[in-house]
């Protein structure tokens, strides 16, 4: 295998290098927030998207820098790896960004790092999956609504918990309820539900990740005449829904195929989808 190459702060180093010390404050404090992104054919998908949202993380952490994490950066750093690395321009990426410094919780400086690692993959669209997703609802835990909710914080411990009890019941993804008890997100993933021929999904006032894919789609829908409405939702709606997708950069879109005994049609997804391709 040959050697593959990460970024960190505009260095290239092995994939495999110890580049984080124990100092770190994303390891000791989750005192960060990352971005997964996808690149197709060498274009790197919704970087403007991308870029909107790390730099309103960023400045919701009060972290420096983040006027120099724009759409540009990202698309100049990942063409870079891509290039060093030798991968074909279909990858996965994640940056992960840090506040550096020492400090203990509180920072003594907020000046930002960064790490971008890729994985290369062999698609070349976003395909949706064969096989529909089982689901069940995680009400072991809920995920707060804050001003950091819509970020892709360092902190996720939530979905962390959320993975281990989908592991535990053999399922394929897991819904997230908000401390209000209403329908939030999955555990990497937005979510969308068709009910009597409208399409709900949580708003961002219910505390879901604002997604890129999630405003993709919306934007999709609009150009499409499909009614879409963003909404508090029951997580009884479940039981009552035609369709039932979820939604991430990476993926694109994945049908969900059953919950309990409830089993669901993809018509809206699959037709979603190629509209995503051709976007």
């Amino acid at each position: 295998m040959p050697q593959e190459y990460l970024l960190f702060n505009d260095e290239f180093h092995a994939a495999d290098a110890p580049v984080l010390m124990a100092s770190n404050r994303g390891f000791k404090f989750g005192d960060g927030l990352f971005e997964s992104m996808r690149m197709i054919n060498n274009k790197l998908q919704f970087a403007d998207l991308h870029a909107d949202r790390l730099t309103g993380g960023m400045k919701a952490l009060k972290m420096d820098g983040h006027a120099l994490m724009d759409d540009y950066f990202l698309r100049q750093k990942t063409a870079d790896l891509v290039k060093k690395n030798r991968w074909n321009g279909n990858v996965r990426f994640r940056l992960s960004v840090y506040r550096g410094g020492a400090g203990v919780y509180t920072p003594e400086s907020n000046k930002a790092g960064y790490v971008l690692e890729g994985i290369p993959l062999k698609t070349t669209a976003y395909e949706l999956n064969s096989k529909g997703l089982i689901i069940d609802v995680f009400d072991e835990m809920t995920k707060a609504v804050n001003k950091l909710s819509n970020f892709k914080t360092s902190n996720a411990l939530l979905y962390v918990m959320a993975g281990l009890f989908k592991s535990q019941n053999r399922l394929d993804e897991a819904m997230i309820l908000n401390q209000h008890g209403f329908l939030c997100e999955s555990i990497s993933a937005n979510v969308f539900v068709v009910y009597k021929n409208q399409i709900y999904t949580p708003a961002l006032t219910e505390g879901c990740v604002s997604g890129v894919m999630r405003t993709a789609i919306m934007q999709l829908c609009k150009m499409n005449d499909m009614a879409l409405i963003e909404a508090q939702i029951n997580p009884e709606i479940l039981k009552e829904a035609e369709e039932v997708f979820i939604t991430n950069a990476t993926q694109g879109i994945q049908w969900v195929m059953g919950y309990g005994r409830k089993r669901y049609f993809n018509e809206v997804a699959k037709f979603l989808i190629d509209k995503l391709n051709a976007f």
